[in-house]
């Protein structure tokens, strides 16, 4: 009978094939990464950047607004109104100071924090003291804050609520401001997304140009 031969490899050759099988995985690796960076870390972003300020240029540069040659703020962050003769935007949790967009975010108070509470009564209070003939409801979105903190809108409820303060803060006919409203109504996104509203620095510009001797609106910070 033949023994079965057994042939046993040298250390050397074992890690000459190893080195080699791991070289095989190693370059078609790198040449993945390599190729995903650039196309998701630098073509992306540069085709979907150009794109953006071709088709939608005022978007893509932050909806800023530029009165008279100067940046006073943007459509998409809110600024804090508190004079009577303009209207007032929601609550902002933000810190150090409202609508702060380096910080952006909620309270994250529940509904029956004592703090939340405080700040839902003292906005109440400001509300009533600025028009204490006003009967009308409050809506709920002129004592709360929104999410972000930035919210630059207000439901109609809320302007409509203010209009009559507005109106004769500025010896405005109470119908001319509520044209006002109308006029810069902002639909539901997509025709059922969200409800109409008004953004709240676009609508003190247009009574700024209704009323120039009233104050300007507060730039930008």
């Amino acid at each position: 009978m033949k023994s079965a031969s057994t042939t046993i490899s040298s250390p050397a050759t074992s890690a000459a094939a190893t080195h080699t099988a791991s070289q095989g995985v190693l370059r078609p690796a790198l040449v993945l990464f390599v190729g995903l960076t650039v196309l998701c870390g630098v073509i992306y972003p540069l085709a979907v950047t150009g794109i953006g300020k071709v088709a939608f240029p005022d978007q893509a540069a932050g909806s800023l607004i530029v009165q008279n040659g100067k940046l006073i703020g943007s459509r998409l962050i809110g600024q804090e109104f508190s004079a009577p003769n303009y209207f007032w935007g929601r609550l902002s949790a933000t810190a150090p100071m409202p609508y702060n967009a380096q910080s952006s975010g909620g309270s994250n108070f529940g509904p029956s924090n004592p703090a939340l509470i405080d700040a839902v009564k003292g906005r109440v209070d400001a509300l009533k003291a600025a028009d204490p003939g006003n009967t009308l409801p409050i809506p709920v979105d002129l004592v709360t804050a929104s999410g972000s903190g930035l919210d630059p809108e207000i439901s109609l409820a809320a302007a409509y609520y203010q209009a009559g303060r507005v109106a004769r803060e500025r010896k405005l006919n109470v119908d001319t401001v509520r044209a006002l409203i109308d006029g810069l109504q902002l639909q539901r996104s997509l025709g059922f997304l969200g409800e109409p509203r008004v953004n709240v620095m676009a609508l003190n510009l247009a009574l700024d140009r209704q009323d120039p001797a009233a104050a300007p609106a507060p730039a930008a910070n």
